[in-house]
């Protein structure tokens, strides 16, 4: 059976949203689960579609962008979908479609994933060699801790008697925050 996932980001993107419908369809998708919600938002339609996919079916999705947030987050839904024996189609992969229950499908994802992944690497290590020259340079500060410049008001909320969460709440920074600040203070 084919089972198919739609997802657009926001109700401004509704003909594009339509249109994954009609091609899913059109590919003879018996079932399709569709959501308009943020790549980073709980995507509660694609976990209900992983659990409906059962061994033989194929999950088909229009783009790989539709799917998956990153390379980790599609390796991980292929990973679910190969236990339950269920391929994954992708209709439209870079101008061609790909099939995980082909070799062919199998190792164009493989190699997708080894080159996203290349492509994270590299730019991580060209931001390290930046940061590494801008301190040299003595150009990089890095991010101002925020918690330490509120540690005033964290240790009077405390003696106050409030405690960790509320005092995290109200200055808008972490519990554990609130626990460094204190320990910091009561070293000092």
């Amino acid at each position: 059976m084919l089972i198919g996932y739609k997802r657009s980001s926001t109700t401004e993107q509704v003909a594009g949203y339509e249109a994954q419908e009609q091609q899913l369809l059109a590919t003879g998708c018996t079932r399709i689960f569709g959501e308009m919600t943020s790549s980073i938002a709980q995507r509660d339609e694609l976990e209900a579609a992983l659990e409906f996919v059962r061994e033989g079916d194929a999950l088909v999705v229009c783009k790989i962008d539709r799917l998956a947030r990153s390379t980790t987050d599609l390796l991980g839904i292929v990973a679910k979908l190969e236990t339950k024996g269920v391929a994954l189609r992708i209709l439209d992969f870079g101008g061609s479609e790909v099939d995980t229950k082909s070799p062919t499908g199998r190792m164009l994802l493989t190699m997708f994933a080894a080159v996203a992944e290349w492509e994270l690497a590299t730019m991580r290590s060209r931001q390290r060699i930046g940061i590494d020259k801008a301190k040299q340079e003595g150009r990089y500060k890095g991010r101002a801790p925020t918690a330490r410049r509120k540690a005033s008001q964290v240790s009077e909320l405390r003696q106050s008697g409030l405690g960790a969460t509320e005092i995290a709440t109200r200055l808008g920074i972490s519990r554990a925050s609130v626990y460094r600040v204190l320990a910091d203070g009561a070293e000092a």
